[in-house]
């Protein structure tokens, strides 16, 4: 007599189908499609979720170099002078200040404009 999987492999079955949930054709239907494409999504979440990361610090340094240009002080000699400096703001506050609190920003380039050497 063989063993069948029973109550356990309903519920696991079931489980992935729930998640290919919003997928086309046999990919939501049949179990073995839905898994590969389950499993496939899974590793394409993993993924993305360290490249979020890397694309937000992209997206924050490219919004204080251009409002440090405007400032008339490159991205590069921003961040000298604010080490230099002592000020300890990280690139998410300082893009947020560029864009919502010019003035704010504006002061980080004066303390950055003074202590860097001409």
């Amino acid at each position: 007599m063989r063993v069948k999987g029973g109550v356990r492999l309903h519920r696991r079955h079931k489980k992935v189908l729930q998640r290919a949930k919003g997928y086309r054709h046999g990919r939501r239907r049949l179990f073995r499609t839905a898994n590969q494409a389950v499993m496939k999504s899974g590793r394409y979440q993993y993924r993305d979720r360290r490249n979020r990361k890397r694309d937000m610090r992209r997206l924050w340094i490219l919004r204080i170099n251009a409002a440090s240009r405007a400032s008339g002080l490159s991205y590069s000699q921003l961040m000298y002078g604010l080490k230099i400096a002592g000020v300890q703001v990280d690139r998410k506050m300082l893009a947020d200040l560029a864009v919502n609190d010019t003035r704010a920003f504006a002061k980080l380039v004066d303390v950055a404009r003074e202590v860097t050497p001409a």
